[in-house]
């Protein structure tokens, strides 16, 4: 039914969980899988005149992201590889995470998002997560919301 899925991760303990019930899911349907952590743009300090030394460059800032990106995808793809999946990594810079994911999802060709509600205890077990809603607001292809049943341990 579904060839490639897209799996989000922010690399919180929730979104591994997420993860893992989506590898899952894709070893039953036999697809592909995209994992994707998406890093917020890189901001210039707006309330001093002169950046200060100790603030990031750009370039510096775009590194760690992306090593952090790639440790954040890594148990995915780890994940994938054992269940004999194939699958791809990506970190990606957007403003708007919702927007990107749903970018993302069409530019790479895949027919099925995978994400998280994110919904926490109390109240957030009520709403979705602002990420996930927006997802679900923009995205043409079908977005599988999973919801964990208890919440996972710190890490």
């Amino acid at each position: 039914m579904y060839r490639k899925i897209l799996i989000t991760t922010d690399g919180s303990a929730v979104s591994k969980m997420t993860a893992c019930a989506g590898v899952s899911f894709a070893q039953q349907m036999g697809a592909e899988v995209l994992a994707l952590f998406v890093a917020p743009e890189y901001q210039y300090p707006i309330y001093v005149e002169i950046i200060p030394p100790s603030y990031p460059s750009e370039e510096e800032y775009r590194a760690a992201m992306q090593r952090a990106g790639a440790e954040h995808v890594q148990p995915i793809l780890d994940s994938c590889r054992k269940k004999g999946l194939e699958c791809q990594g990506l970190t990606a810079f957007a403003e708007s995470t919702a927007l990107k994911i749903v970018d993302v999802a069409a530019q790479q060709g895949c027919d099925l998002i995978f994400m998280g509600s994110h919904g926490r205890s109390g109240w957030g077990q009520l709403l979705l997560g602002s990420v996930t809603n927006k997802v679900l607001s923009h995205s043409r292809l079908p977005v599988l919301v999973h919801r964990l049943l208890k919440e996972p341990l710190p890490d």
